[in-house]
């Protein structure tokens, strides 16, 4: 398993590069705007991660901008954790054994949401390509919110 990224939702994309980038120090290294979805993502590594993220995933905050506007409550600003691992459908299998709820099953081979106890959202991704999908996985439905 290898920690990704931690995703913050954002209310004013300027303000907050200025807090983070121009007051704490961190560096922009992508940016992903999508018109249909009408969000803007930004990928902020320290300045010690910049080079090494362009060689492999060193960690990141990923600020998601939401373009309509939404006022946040309940900690729904902050998003997730993200982790890669090596076989998502092992993992979500030993979760599930051991009595977590799968909230976004992997019916992608790719991407699944699981809550901690406290309620936080971790989503974990696959390695490398996407699994071809395969049961109990593709035919199940989310579960809860994620």
């Amino acid at each position: 398993m290898q920690y990704l990224h931690t995703m913050v939702r954002v209310r004013n994309l300027d303000e907050s590069l200025d807090f983070y980038c121009n007051k704490l120090g961190l560096c922009e290294i992508n940016r992903y705007d999508n018109k249909e979805g009408r969000f803007t993502l930004v990928f902020l590594a320290a300045p010690d991660d910049v080079e090494r993220s362009k060689m492999e995933n060193a960690p990141f905050i990923e600020l998601t901008h939401n373009w309509d506007q939404e006022e946040y409550s309940g900690g729904r600003n902050f998003g997730h954790l993200a982790y890669r691992v090596d076989d998502i459908y092992a993992l979500c299998a030993r979760l599930m054994g051991a009595g977590v709820v799968i909230n976004r099953p992997p019916r992608d081979g790719h991407m699944a949401f699981v809550r901690s106890p406290d309620g936080i959202s971790i989503e974990l991704l696959q390695k490398g390509e996407s699994l071809p999908p395969a049961e109990p996985w593709a035919g199940m439905e989310n579960t809860g919110s994620w």
